[in-house]
């Protein structure tokens, strides 16, 4: 496998997390699903929100339009069935993102400046693999925040994505 299709796979599994993810929270009362459970971004809304927020702002910052964004936690979508919407819609703009890069672009470093206001170079691939270890890492934290809610909590594990052909065909259009 080629560094290029890892990141279609992961990509591909980013959007598959996302609906499992989607399939249990859906579940959640108004209230359960805004209540402040502890997470580093409080609530399962708060959580989802700022990966959305992240996307948004690595996918400006890739096309060379960064988004003025200082606050991780601030609320792009209050709308829980659009922030739904959107979630998916980044996740395919992800595929989308790495089936249209060519490589000389793709691997080529760029310079972007973190919310801080720090100067950084990174290769674009590093930028786009660390978007779905990032969305892992939050995802972990909302699937324990719906153990705790007493929701059966989803199974990310990429092999269960990856053996699974249907799932992972459709994931990957």
């Amino acid at each position: 496998m080629t560094y290029r299709e890892h990141l279609r796979a992961m990509a591909g599994w980013n959007r598959w997390c996302h609906q499992r993810l989607f399939a249990v929270a859906d579940g959640l009362s108004d209230e359960d699903y805004r209540r402040d459970v502890g997470l580093f971004f409080k609530s399962v809304h708060g959580s989802i929100n700022h990966l959305l927020l992240a996307d948004l702002m690595w996918q400006s910052r890739l096309a060379g339009a960064p988004l003025p964004i200082n606050d991780l936690a601030m609320e792009v979508e209050p709308d829980r069935a659009q922030l739904k919407v959107r979630m998916l819609a980044s996740a395919d703009e992800w595929l989308r993102y790495v089936d249209a890069t060519p490589d000389e672009l793709l691997f080529a470093d760029f310079d972007y400046r973190s919310t801080a206001g720090s100067e950084h170079r990174l290769p674009r691939s590093v930028a786009v693999h660390t978007m779905f270890t990032h969305g892992a890492h939050h995802r972990g934290q909302v699937s324990t925040a719906l153990s705790q809610l007493g929701c059966e909590a989803p199974v990310f594990d990429f092999p269960i994505f990856y053996f699974d052909y249907a799932q992972a065909k459709s994931a990957l259009r």
